[in-house]
């Protein structure tokens, strides 16, 4: 079938209300009064952060969630036409409302919040499988996150497996604690990409040696790509079982401002390389720019830039 999709980025969709300089390490207390600078409003979550990093490199993305019949489901639908998002994907829920999160930021870039799930929630193995013709169009479908998808995650291994039938491949991100390793581990074998971060990676498998981690992810099944984000560090990726390839964090081009959004960002641009035919080390190299221009900016998505601009801070 044509590939007339790059990429379905599918998932958590948040309308993220950005706060900024709150201290954080002590509590408000009633009747308190803090000045802040103004609020940033803007969509979030890895549909936005990785969809909307993704279209500014070029890529012809379909986002594919859940938004409430609300105001904020607005503002998420005019975001990704603004930013060339394919849309026909894009669901709304009469029965919830849209995800929204407070994103509390202290003056070293610290982050807390204020989370409501909502519409995202809903997504369900129907979902995917009423979308499969489309879903053939797509080079490859990025899901995310694992472990906050309640009504998906018992079936995600055989959505998956459907996916790759029809020829698009699969990668998956995580979030928040990460999750534990059942079911991920009878999900990793239909899964061609997966780099969680290493406090993701950790609580799923008990190690703090990445190596181990992706040895472990591995030893599941997982055939294709996997890795592990390591922060200021970088990452290490693994193409196939026993090849460790160790990408170093590329320096952001400015100001650290805000972290949100940072690991999509970096999904983002390894898938972008990977499309493009880069190597792994490449494509990772790409990803980790992709990653320090977000955190350049408020928000998930707003700081990244397009393909040329990314790949030569990646010095590709």
């Amino acid at each position: 079938m044509d590939k007339t999709i790059d990429c379905i980025v599918a998932g958590s969709c948040v309308v993220d209300v950005l706060v900024r300089s709150v201290p954080l390490d002590k509590p408000i207390g009633r009747g308190s009064l803090i000045d802040v600078e103004p609020f940033g409003v803007m969509a979030g979550g890895i549909v936005a952060n990785a969809g909307v990093a993704m279209a500014r490199m070029g890529m012809k993305v379909c986002a594919m969630t859940c938004v409430g019949q609300d105001a904020w489901g607005k503002i998420v639908r005019d975001l990704f036409e603004r930013e060339g998002l394919d849309v026909s994907l894009l669901q709304e829920r009469s029965e919830a409302a849209t995800s929204t999160t407070v994103v509390v930021i202290d003056e070293s870039c610290e982050r807390s919040f204020l989370h409501s799930a909502g519409a995202p929630r809903l997504m369900d193995a129907q979902m995917f499988h009423e979308r499969m013709d489309t879903i053939a169009s797509s080079q490859v479908l990025l899901l995310g996150y694992y472990s906050l998808m309640p009504n998906l995650e018992a079936d995600l291994a055989e959505v998956f497996k459907a996916v790759r039938e029809r020829g698009c491949k699969t990668a998956l991100d995580a979030a928040g604690s990460g999750g534990g390793f059942e079911p991920l581990e009878h999900i990793l074998p239909v899964v061609d990409v997966y780099v969680p971060s290493l406090s993701e990676a950790m609580h799923q498998t008990g190690h703090d040696d990445p190596r181990k981690i992706i040895e472990m992810y591995r030893a599941a099944g997982g055939p294709g790509l996997l890795g592990v984000k390591l922060g200021k560090k970088g990452v290490l990726l693994s193409p196939k079982a026993g090849d460790f390839i160790q990408v170093p964090m590329v320096q952001p081009p400015g100001e650290v401002v805000d972290t949100t959004g940072a690991g999509d960002c970096f999904y983002a641009g390894l898938l972008t390389g990977m499309l493009k035919g880069l190597s792994v080390s490449d494509a990772g190299r790409l990803g980790s720019a992709a990653g320090a221009c977000c955190v350049t900016a408020l928000g998930g998505s707003a700081g990244t830039r397009g393909y040329t601009q990314t790949a030569a801070l990646a010095g590709l």
